[in-house]
């Protein structure tokens, strides 16, 4: 077999098109730096619980859409209403989900949740983000205390008013998760 000048030298990585890796400087990423709240405590920590809600309204949110579509006959405004019975079963569902989509990524020095329904603005050009471990625990705990302290009825009806209604209902409000954007500074112990 033989190969042409040019697809050797490519083959070989002697030859780069403008404009492509090789002019560019290296592109690197570390995994985020855990403190040991983050690693090791129970509870959501309080600079990610924001992004935790925020995410427990987007899956509550997606999970009684996607039941709702299921449903063959709307009512006489034309909406797809789930019964008692099963929007509870659908949010019930929604928290014992496996929670594998998100992590955390660090990035500029500030640490996030990342995952469905979390993009805010433009994301870096490389990142490294941390899943498993505590996280999906940590988001079912979330969202279970959603449900006990909001209700399942509560919930939907936010829900049906749209996915504004529904985070503002979980997240927002003076006690709520996201009620300060303001980053939380803390000192090691």
């Amino acid at each position: 077999m033989r190969l042409s000048l040019p697809l050797l030298l490519l083959l070989l990585g002697a030859w780069t098109i403008p404009g492509s890796l090789g002019d560019r400087d290296l592109l690197t990423a570390t995994a985020p730096e855990l403190d040991d709240e983050e690693k090791y405590s129970a509870h959501m920590p309080a600079h990610l619980r924001c992004d935790a809600c925020r995410a427990v309204a987007f899956q509550m949110g997606q999970y009684l859409a996607k039941a709702e579509a299921k449903l063959h006959t709307p009512d006489s405004e034309g909406r797809r209403e789930l019964s008692e019975s099963v929007y509870t079963d659908v949010l019930d569902l929604s928290c014992s989900q496996k929670w594998q989509d998100y992590g955390v990524r660090e990035v500029n020095k500030v640490k996030h949740l990342v995952g469905p329904g979390l993009s805010k603005g433009p994301e870096p050009s490389i990142s490294v983000m941390v899943t498993g471990g505590p996280w999906p625990v940590r988001l079912s705990t979330t969202c279970l205390h959603y449900l006990g302290e909001f209700g399942e009825d509560r919930i939907y009806a936010a829900h049906q008013q749209g996915p504004e209604a529904l985070e503002a209902l979980l997240c927002g409000g003076p006690r709520g998760a996201c009620s300060e954007e303001v980053p939380v500074i803390r000192e090691e112990l």
